[in-house]
């Protein structure tokens, strides 16, 4: 037994007095056990732990060694009690002071090494955790190296890999969301088109907003789908969100399908899109393509009577000047139409995009509904 459960007396628990048989012993185990066997006393949670007392004591009491020590401290406590009756009620008083003292200081120092433990247990935790950080720092900046390397290498040896990804049918186009409390004035889609033209030029015609709640209540926050004709003003307006500098102020401005183009991530990658704010030159050096190649979805697409209205870019644009000419990669032969300037892909392309846009339309009504 430990010596926590040498605290309880075997003979007490048997029942037994100190000069028992060991045929006493076994008659008294047997008798109590089985009143308190778990097999009798399903219901009883106790039962298990009267049981293994049972036993232990019977193991204590069958073991002679074991039963002689027993009895030796019993005899002892049995003597220290006996004198301790005959002391005076002031060397009791001193006695108790003395034993409460000691438990105390044990106590205190017991805590001390718990409380040392566990501050050592917290530092390890975090040298273990600065470990486990900086390792992963190291294979971060690994990875990203060796990246890099890849990239060099590809773009040395002309590597097809590193054309740009072609424009999706959404990709120019941004939600724009806003309360008609800071913004009064943004009721129509003109208002929509002054407020982001300074970006680049934008798809009057396209343009889908929705006030809610609808008449004949009063409006209270407005959102509108705003295509851009150019990825670099979309691009301006989404980096420019809630900057009141730039009149986006209480104005949040994300793109259409809720991710960032997979165009602006390969510009990224490729390390060609940095935080510049001065104005893009990058219609500027580059040549133009020919009305032939021009498309709704290309990077210079200017319809011919909006062209001289809206110029390429602004002083709100941050598209890097090195955008890739996506002009002169080469192109797949494609069906030609009776429209000049559109083939049969960029035909098939607004019809996609037109139906994504009436598709984001109605899943904004949709959420705004249940909002209410």
């Amino acid at each position: 037994m430990s010596a926590a459960e040498e605290e309880v007396n075997p003979y007490e628990l048997l029942g037994l007095a100190i000069e028992a048989s060991e045929q006493e012993i076994r008659t008294a185990y047997r008798q109590r056990s089985l009143k308190v066997h778990p097999d009798r006393n399903r219901g009883n949670p106790d039962a298990a732990r009267k049981f293994h007392e049972l036993h232990q004591a019977q193991e204590l009491l069958l073991d002679p060694l074991r039963r002689m020590a027993l009895d030796a401290k019993l005899r002892l406590k049995e003597a220290r009690k006996a004198r301790y009756a005959q002391y005076d009620a002031k060397r009791k008083g001193l006695v108790e002071e003395l034993e409460e003292r000691e438990r105390a200081f044990k106590k205190a120092r017991t805590e001390t090494e718990a409380q040392k433990k566990e501050r050592w247990r917290e530092n390890e935790r975090i040298m273990e955790e600065g470990r486990r950080l900086r390792e992963e720092r190291e294979k971060e900046l690994e990875r990203r190296e060796r990246e890099r390397q890849e990239l060099e290498k590809k773009a040395q040896t002309g590597s097809p890999g590193l054309e740009p990804p072609s424009l999706g049918p959404l990709d120019t186009t941004v939600r724009v969301k806003y309360t008609l409390v800071s913004h009064p004035s943004l009721t129509t889609a003109e208002s929509i088109v002054a407020l982001l033209t300074p970006f680049g030029p934008v798809d009057n015609s396209s343009i889908v907003l929705s006030l809610k709640p609808s008449p004949p209540k009063k409006p209270k926050r407005g959102t509108a789908l705003v295509p851009f004709k150019q990825i670099s003003g979309a691009f301006a307006a989404v980096c420019a969100s809630g900057r009141s500098g730039n009149g986006l102020g209480d104005i949040e401005v994300d793109w259409a399908e809720g991710k960032e183009p997979e165009l602006i991530g390969w510009l990224k990658k490729m390390g060609k899109l940095g935080t510049g704010s001065g104005p893009a030159q990058a219609d500027s050096t580059r040549p133009a393509a020919t009305p032939a190649q021009q498309t709704p979805l290309s990077a210079d697409y200017k319809p011919a009577a909006s062209a001289a209205q809206a110029p390429s870019s602004t002083d709100f644009s941050s598209f890097p000047s090195t955008f890739p000419d996506l002009d002169n990669l080469p192109k797949a032969p494609s069906a030609t139409t009776d429209v000049p300037g559109l083939d049969y892909e960029s035909l098939t392309l607004m019809r996609m995009r037109q139906a994504e846009r009436e598709r984001l339309e109605r899943e904004i009504r949709e959420r705004e509904a249940r909002e209410e």
